[in-house]
């Protein structure tokens, strides 16, 4: 895409994101070279593993000192561990057959495809202008993004709307991000597939980016009107733009259509930080949420040692019987 950002992230600055892109297209080579698979476990055949309360999707590379490079045989390992999906921020830049033994494989292990990026820049003003150029581009990327959604049987794309304009007065830039969405929800829509539109912090990773809270995402979610335009709420970006995260979460709730998660500082696994995943995850749990946990984050120690203190942070995590919940 030149200049523009696409789902591979090739222009994103933050380092967490092309660490996780970067992993997951060294995966997908191995698949498309047709690298030999070797499995030592199968399907939900560990016994230590129990079933977790919400659906946390680990994504490729998270556990590859268990699994290998093989994006199959993590897929295995993570159905083994107990985890029910996965997200692919790179899907959308893979080769067509990798993303169908991709999918033909989390069909197999009946884990839900989270969310994969459909459209994110993060260096121009785009969809915050009415340039009928930015218009055209953001259409036919939902085009490719419903083509790609088909393909691995994904209800979810991420989008990023790009910086804002230094010129332009900020109410006229929501205008015109609700406009281009609009057109953008008119391709995704009659397909059944939502963008998550997503908000990132201005402070630690994203400085000028339009799109970096919640109430703001809110506001543009409510303008639009469509079931396909909702929220991607990343708490670990939330706690450092805005903090107050249940609250937020409960005013937005009906526009909320996935979670994204990592601890501050850090972007690690849930207790390696300030956020109280314990209590979030109860919260996110009480209200009925059946949707996708994106774990978008590093892993805090290296090695096997480092991807099983990631699983048990999460069992932790989702550990609500000190509530009496369960």
């Amino acid at each position: 895409m030149s200049e523009r950002t696409d789902s591979r992230g090739s222009n994103i600055r933050d380092t967490s994101r092309r660490r996780f892109l970067k992993t997951s297209a060294a995966a997908a080579a191995a698949v498309s070279l047709g690298a030999p698979v070797v499995r030592t476990r199968g399907a939900r055949n560990n016994p230590n593993a129990n079933t977790f309360h919400l659906k946390y999707a680990p994504h490729f590379g998270m556990f590859k000192h268990h699994a290998g490079d093989d994006p199959i045989d993590q897929l295995q390992f993570m159905a083994d561990e107990g985890f029910t999906a996965m997200e692919d921020n790179g899907m959308m830049g893979r080769p067509i057959e990798v993303q169908e033994k991709v999918a033909a494989e989390m069909s197999r292990l009946n884990m839900t495809m989270g969310v994969f990026v459909a459209y994110a820049e993060f260096q121009k003003a785009t969809l915050v202008t009415d340039d009928p150029e930015v218009r055209e581009m953001i259409v036919q990327r939902m085009h490719e993004a419903v083509e790609v959604a088909k393909r691995v049987n994904a209800k979810w794309c991420t989008v990023v709307p790009g910086t804002y304009h230094q010129g332009m007065e900020w109410d006229y830039q929501t205008a015109n991000v609700v406009e281009n969405l609009k057109w953008a929800s008119g391709v995704l829509e009659p397909a059944g597939v939502i963008m998550v539109l997503e908000s990132l912090n201005w402070y630690a990773n994203h400085p000028g980016l339009f799109l970096h809270k919640i109430p703001q995402a809110y506001q543009i979610c409510q303008a639009v009107g469509s079931p396909s335009c909702k929220i991607l709420d990343d708490l670990y970006h939330m706690q450092i733009s805005e903090g107050n995260l249940i609250p937020n979460m409960d005013t937005a709730w009906e526009e909320i259509a996935y979670f994204q998660v990592g601890d501050n500082p850090g972007r690690k696994e849930p207790g390696t930080g300030e956020i109280n995943y314990n209590n979030v995850f109860e919260h996110i749990h009480k209200k009925g949420f059946t949707g996708v946990i994106g774990m978008e984050h590093g892993n805090s120690q290296p090695g096997k040692a480092g991807e099983r203190a990631v699983i048990n942070a999460y069992r932790e995590a989702d550990d609500f019987s000190k509530s009496g919940l369960i």
